[in-house]
């Protein structure tokens, strides 16, 4: 469970550095813009990145969310769900990726329904993580 500090600096905050496992083990990492989301942090990525194949086949993973000169971050452990268009019904995969947007961005979207479909045109998919572990300098 976050801290209010925590839910604070993920809400401000927008900068992630994302980190999948490989098949092998190792890790395979991604800048990505994220926002405060339930209890974690969401952001988007398309059907044909490495860190969607990954967080597939094992949903663990790490995300740094850092302020823009990297002094404040807020590392989260934990694991990834996926929201896609196929795995859940179209109401649902609309308002999900409408709330992403709103939280990483901070604000509204000028054309929802343009949004709709270029998510759909681009095969997006939400990715909410949420933590086991919280660490960090969220000063």
């Amino acid at each position: 469970m976050l801290t209010e500090a925590q839910r604070e600096f993920l809400s401000t905050n927008h900068n992630g550095a994302l980190t999948t496992f490989r098949r092998n083990g190792a890790g395979q990492m991604s800048i990505v813009t994220c926002g405060l989301y339930g209890d974690g942090v969401a952001f988007t990525t398309t059907a044909d990145r490495a860190k969607l194949r990954n967080l597939r086949r094992n949903p663990r993973c790490t995300i740094l969310v850092g302020t823009g000169d990297w002094r404040n971050f807020l590392v989260l452990e934990g694991e990834a769900r996926l929201v896609g268009v196929d795995e859940v019904s179209a109401d649902e995969y609309r308002e999900t990726l409408r709330d992403v947007f709103r939280t990483a961005a901070g604000e509204e979207h000028p054309n929802w329904p343009e949004y709709d479909q270029a998510m759909l045109d681009d095969r997006r998919y939400a990715v909410l993580v949420t933590p086991s572990h919280v660490y960090g300098r969220a000063d």
